[in-house]
């Protein structure tokens, strides 16, 4: 677990300890201490009643961020306290700055042939150096998630930055995993489809979208037949912020 400086500046919101300090700051600790981080988007939470492997990888997360614009809003007008976003997209781009300032390898795993791709094209636009061999589509994981060929590419290749950029849910559980059963430890990102945004695989955000919080409007434009049906779970939020507040929302099955 991290030090004192991270106890001191997070919030608890529906039993997630969300660090509450500013993009570099989040990116120094994981550099400084490594561990694995998340970003659960505001159509995640509903999962926190409905999956326990995913309530135990978000729970034991070294570092979550707030990237859901609407918790953060909620928790300000349902709690009065104040909770700073970063969004996944934001903390990618300065992490992926500072690596790429101090030539650091980093082990990519992706959703596709296709996205490996675009990571490659980016890659040679920004000079950032990539070792194909240490990128890995990933399968379709099932429920519970262990890829034991995965880790031990990793193992072998030794590289101390892990960039998850899967679908939510599977990505989380993945880090977990990787944190529990690799022999070193490394920094574990896991930020799913910001990495898309910035390589093209995705539909692109600027700036301004994301600091305003309309990155889902834009992608619930470009592909509606995805995103509404996961918008649909963001409706569970606000009613969970009410009822539970800091506490873990209580499993289905309970």
């Amino acid at each position: 677990m991290f030090d004192v400086r991270l106890m001191m500046s997070s919030r608890q919101i529906l039993g997630i300890r969300f660090f509450n300090g500013d993009v570099d700051e989040a990116v120094a600790l994981m550099s400084e201490q490594g561990g694995f981080l998340v970003a659960p988007s505001g159509t995640c939470f509903a999962r926190l009643r409905e999956d326990a492997t995913y309530r135990r990888a978000l729970v034991a997360a070294d570092l979550a961020i707030a990237d859901s614009g609407l918790m953060v809003v909620l928790w300000r007008l349902l709690k009065r306290q104040n909770v700073h976003r970063i969004s996944g997209l934001k903390y990618l781009k300065h992490l992926l700055r500072n690596l790429k300032g101090e030539g650091t390898e980093v082990f990519w795993i992706l959703p596709s042939e296709r996205a490996r791709q675009k990571l490659v094209d980016w890659s040679q636009r920004e000079v950032f150096s990539i070792n194909r061999e240490n990128s890995y589509v990933a399968p379709r994981y099932g429920s519970d998630v262990e890829d034991r060929d995965l880790l031990a590419l990793i193992e072998r290749n030794r590289v101390s930055n892990v960039i998850i950029a899967i679908g939510s849910g599977a990505q989380e559980k993945l880090g977990f995993y990787l944190r529990e059963n690799l022999s070193y430890r490394q920094a574990i990102h896991c930020t799913g489809a910001a990495l898309g945004f910035i390589t093209g695989d995705q539909i692109m955000i600027p700036d301004w979208a994301d600091r305003f919080y309309l990155g889902w409007l834009l992608r619930l434009i470009a592909q509606p037949q995805i995103f509404i049906p996961r918008l649909r779970r963001g409706f569970a939020l606000p009613w969970l912020i009410w009822k539970y507040g800091e506490k873990m929302p209580v499993a289905r099955s309970q």
